[in-house]
């Protein structure tokens, strides 16, 4: 377990003020394909009032800023009293730059929701592992531009944020896996199969993950949470594929404390990885340190949509029988 007592940040209410930052990619880059409209009526039905950062327009030879103005502007966030909530306008590449420069104690004494996904898996293990802040795995401030064929991402991430229930997770009816930001009406819904019960089991445990690819960049460094009693949610993007992922899985069930690990929960592969469920069931049989334990994959988190809010360093539940399967946040 960690060595930090977990903190859930305060629950996000009507009339709350939520800061938008760029930690990786800008939002010049965003606005490229304006869908603020859908962004801005979706927050104003929820009571919510969007700030930005000082910095979120910057755009450099990495479509990105500085580390220096990334960082202040992440502990401008933080520190700001009149802030409730931070989400991040998109992933990237380059969150884990920002690490050697981040104030934890800042971050822990001032505890709130903070949600994005992709390369910001970084900073949300990182946070974990040195405060023991939840933070949480989910839409960044972009995503809520998907005009169709967004819900239910808008209720799974005011579930996680604005109420303290379980929530009991359902496979969504149908997924889409396009360029929505570019096109809105090309689009068309693919029905979903259902979950894939690789193997079957009951496990809970603190909730520990995000993109496979950006957690491993922590091994071997401060910012790595332990695995010791941790329930793994992985997913991985379009550049990944059957050989990728299963490298970079056995990576990181090749640390010394992933015999601890209780269980796996696996998100929707992109068309374009090319993973099967027979390839991923023969690369989880491969994994000695999930021997006898519960995988659940075809999950709807990573990157297609809809998306689930997942907390990071929060509980869940899982239980995979050879008929059914059920998923449970119990805190978040």
């Amino acid at each position: 377990m960690s060595a930090h007592a977990t903190i859930v940040p305060p629950r996000l209410r009507s009339g709350d003020t939520v800061r938008v930052i760029a930690p990786a990619r800008s939002r010049a880059m965003i606005m490229e394909h304006d869908n603020t409209r859908w962004i801005d009526e979706r927050f104003a039905a929820m009571g919510l009032t969007l700030t930005f950062g000082e910095h979120v327009d910057e755009d450099d030879q990495f479509r990105s800023s500085s580390i220096e103005h990334r960082v202040a502007d992440l502990h401008a966030a933080f520190a700001d009293p009149a802030v409730a909530g931070i989400l991040t306008v998109i992933g990237g590449f380059n969150s884990n730059e920002l690490l050697p420069y981040l104030d934890f104690d800042l971050i822990a004494a001032h505890p709130k929701v903070f949600c994005g996904y992709s390369d910001i898996t970084a900073l949300q293990n990182a946070i974990l592992a040195r405060t023991g802040l939840v933070t949480y795995s989910g839409p960044h401030w972009s995503s809520w531009g998907m005009r169709d064929h967004f819900e239910p991402t808008g209720d799974w991430f005011r579930a996680a944020v604005t109420d303290d229930a379980p929530i009991a997770v359902e496979p969504s009816r149908a997924w889409t896996d396009d360029l929505w930001f570019a096109d809105q009406d090309a689009r068309t819904p693919v029905a979903n199969e259902g979950w894939w019960r690789l193997r079957p089991g009951q496990a809970s445990g603190r909730v520990v993950g995000g993109n496979l690819c950006t957690l491993n960049l922590l091994q071997g460094t401060a910012n790595m949470p332990s695995l010791e009693g941790a329930l793994l949610f992985l997913e991985d993007d379009f550049e990944s594929n059957t050989v990728a992922f299963a490298r970079n899985l056995t990576s990181l069930l090749q640390l010394p404390d992933a015999g601890g690990v209780t269980g796996l929960v696996v998100g929707r592969f992109q068309a374009a990885t090319g993973m099967t469920r027979a390839a991923l069931d023969e690369i989880v049989a491969r994994q000695p340190a999930l021997a006898g334990k519960p995988v659940l994959a075809g999950v709807d988190f990573g990157h297609t949509s809809p998306l689930l809010t997942i907390p990071v360093g929060g509980t869940a539940e899982v239980a995979v029988g050879p008929d059914d399967a059920s998923l449970t946040i119990t805190r978040h």
